[in-house]
């Protein structure tokens, strides 16, 4: 059922970016939802490596010739959809804030109003 979900919200997400090459607006623009996503995922990414690391003396089968403290398995592939699954969810806030101007950038008092600015 979880791994259903999962792969909904990422086909989801699929979905609706690609969408963005036909549908033109003021929201969410194909580049900057690929841009979004990416650094989203690589930023992720780096707060998922930690999950299930089991370094090799924990375990007591130290390869010789390694640091004991490397991992025994990385769990890499599962780390990789981990992260896909979390930056989808987040994007797909993200889009729905932006696309629906619930959060706007004009909201900000330091920015000039791009009214009189101009």
């Amino acid at each position: 059922m979880i791994a259903k979900l999962q792969k909904g919200l990422v086909a989801l997400v699929l979905v609706l970016l690609i969408g963005q090459l036909f549908i033109r607006g003021g929201g969410v623009g194909f580049v900057t939802g690929i841009v979004v996503f990416l650094i989203s995922w690589w930023t992720i990414l780096f707060a998922v490596l930690p999950v299930r690391v089991r370094g090799q003396h924990e375990t007591g089968e130290i390869v010789p010739g390694s640091e004991p403290g490397a991992p025994e398995h990385p769990h890499l592939g599962y780390k990789a959809w981990l992260t896909t699954v979390i930056t989808s969810g987040l994007w797909l806030v993200y889009f729905i804030l932006w696309e629906f101007r619930l959060v706007s950038l004009e909201w900000l008092p330091f920015l000039p109003d791009p009214v009189t600015a101009g």
